[in-house]
């Protein structure tokens, strides 16, 4: 078997390692004569999993003791109502900002609760930047500030952290989280869909400050209910278990990397050197204003959009795999997040110039 070069968005490449580890303890984990995916989630064994799997993302992100780390499942989608369901907590309104597709789908559900106040928007300017600190309308009276650090479809991400002042920060970070260092105490809670840097599809995790939960909207379910499942360990119904120990063979690859601060310098390189081949080019482009260039999603389009099936086929032909940009904004993308090796960054820019020699 080859393994092939993965640029999925999501669900996405994950380490071969890790994938290995699972091969051989599918059939029989620890000796017990069955898998995991069979396993209880009541077993001591399975508990011993979960707890070593939020004590190592504890570790791998700093986590203060006073946050909650939730493993749920709805992916990052039900935190767009989870988080006014908590949130809230009396407020009529909250403040996000716009930075693309990622960031619409939350404020329009989370108007179905409250105003969804705009505070900034680069809509007109085809979402290729970011609002700066100055650009913020921010209220003092909202309950919290969102914001999507990094939109995979677009490719733009936060160069900043952004000043709320009182108001909790919170952050969709299902795109970037530990692909580098981010100081945790500066948010109200964080929340982050698995499949791209955390596992598998079919677990969320969620990072929230303790005295922002226990007060949910009237009608909250209580699946929704952020201190339900903290006071539950994130157990109150069956939770993903599979997804749950992939998740955690995930955090002991990466701290076998030598951690966040490690894994940064690769993501970096890797994404430099794509930057540089696409910009070094007059045949590729990136739409991207350069502080906010994402370094996990890299959109880019051909000078000859009627290239674009043709360089999708010999890509694919070549190794090169899910390299088709999101439907809505069309073009290419490649999503080289941790797990996606250096030399299939190497792979890739390779086989753009030897397209470009051939078709520019």
């Amino acid at each position: 078997m080859t393994r092939k070069h993965n640029f999925s968005a999501g669900p996405a490449a994950l380490p071969q390692a890790v994938l290995e580890q699972a091969q051989q303890e599918m059939l029989d984990w620890q000796g017990r004569g069955l898998s995991v995916m069979e396993m209880s989630h009541r077993d001591k064994a399975f508990i011993e999993v979960a707890e070593t799997a939020e004590r190592d993302i504890r570790e791998l992100l700093a986590i203060p003791e006073n946050y909650k780390v939730l493993f749920l499942q709805g992916g990052a989608t039900s935190q767009f109502s989870m988080v006014p369901m908590n949130l809230l907590r009396g407020a009529s309104s909250a403040d996000f900002i716009d930075t693309g597709i990622w960031s619409r789908k939350a404020i329009k559900e989370a108007g179905r609760y409250a105003q969804a106040r705009v505070v900034a928007s680069t809509e007109s300017q085809a979402y290729c930047r970011v609002p700066g600190q100055a650009e913020l309308d921010l209220d003092p009276a909202a309950a919290y500030v969102h914001y999507t650090t990094n939109e995979t479809i677009g490719g733009v991400e936060f160069d900043y952290v952004p000043e709320t002042g009182e108001v909790p920060l919170v952050a969709d970070m299902s795109s970037d989280i530990l692909a580098r260092p981010i100081d945790v105490s500066r948010y109200g809670l964080i929340y982050a869909g698995a499949q791209k840097n955390i596992g598998p599809a079919g677990l969320t995790l969620v990072i929230v400050r303790d005295d922002l939960i226990g007060e949910t909207v009237a009608g909250t379910p209580t699946m929704f209910d952020y201190k339900v499942h903290a006071d539950a360990d994130s157990m109150n119904n069956t939770p993903p278990t599979f997804a749950w120990y992939m998740t955690g063979l995930v955090f002991k690859w990466l701290k076998a990397q030598g951690g966040v601060e490690a894994i940064a310098q690769i993501n970096q390189r890797k994404a430099e050197k794509l930057y540089a081949a696409i910009d070094g080019s007059g045949f590729y482009n990136n739409p991207i204003d350069r502080p906010n260039r994402s370094i996990m999603n890299v959109p880019f389009t051909l000078a000859d959009s009627n290239l674009d099936s043709r360089f999708l086929d010999e890509a694919q032909a070549a190794g090169l795999l899910n390299l088709k940009g999101h439907r809505s904004v069309g073009g290419m993308r490649a999503s080289i997040y941790n797990a996606v090796p250096e030399a299939s960054v190497d792979a890739l820019i390779a086989f753009m110039q030897e397209f470009e020699r051939r078709c520019g």
